[in-house]
């Protein structure tokens, strides 16, 4: 299910091989974990089977068109209505345009379009979800700004990589909450990832190492048999 807050895994449904492979290249550098699906049914399918929390949708796809998959979910219970839908197409008509978002869709973009306005319009639906239009997550005197991608301490740079930052993200989300490492690899990797992998692990101890150097103070604990919690200060 797609979570209400710290919203990271993406999926890009387009039938351009090349376009959804420099959609999802762009939106990777940002941090976001991305899928790819090159028709409608492939779509439905990974939906049915992955916590995607905002889907970017062309509406010509060589099976189902788009309005139909948009429209299945947000009528089928299989699917989670919570799920964010950015509608990417051609397709630049008022009808259209207003048919897209009676199907449900939260946005709409025609192509051909600038990466960096594609960007905006993701980070706009992001913060809707996540935090109701405020753009910086808090934990104390930490700062996390989604919309310049900048983490802080007393006004502090801190400097993380992007995964660093995808996954300080999602746990800011979600503090005080248990979170396996099941679910950090759902929300913050992709299915490129090996789900054997020690990544998880590994990104989360050099996460709690430069959190620790940056403000003396240890935000990530381990719950043991159980995964990590982060903890804002007291």
């Amino acid at each position: 299910m797609a979570s209400t807050v710290g919203i990271v895994r993406l999926l890009v449904v387009d039938d351009e091989p090349e376009l959804a492979s420099a959609v999802a290249g762009a939106l990777r550098r940002e941090g976001y974990a991305v899928d790819v699906a090159n028709t409608g049914q492939d779509a439905l399918d990974r939906m049915i089977i992955n916590p995607y929390d905002l889907v970017l949708l062309d509406l010509t796809l060589p099976d189902i068109d788009g309005l139909e998959v948009c429209r299945t979910v947000r009528t089928d219970p299989m699917f989670d209505p919570a799920t964010r839908i950015l509608m990417v197409t051609a397709r630049d008509s008022v009808d259209e345009r207003v048919a897209g978002l009676d199907y449900g869709a939260d946005d709409y973009l025609v192509k051909p379009f600038a990466l960096p306005e594609l960007s905006a319009r993701v980070r706009t639906l992001l913060r809707r979800e996540t935090t109701g239009g405020d753009a910086v997550l808090l934990a104390g005197e930490l700062a996390l700004d989604t919309a310049r991608q900048l983490v802080s301490w007393n006004d502090e740079s801190i400097d993380l990589t992007t995964k660093e930052f995808s996954l300080l993200r999602y746990f800011m989300s979600h503090q005080g909450e248990v979170l396996s490492q099941e679910r950090l690899l759902e929300h913050v990797w992709d299915e490129m990832l090996d789900p054997f992998t020690n990544t998880a692990r590994v990104t989360v101890g050099t996460l709690r190492r430069k959190l620790k150097a940056a403000t003396d103070r240890d935000f990530i604990e381990t719950v043991i048999g159980s995964g990590y919690r982060f903890v804002a200060p007291g």
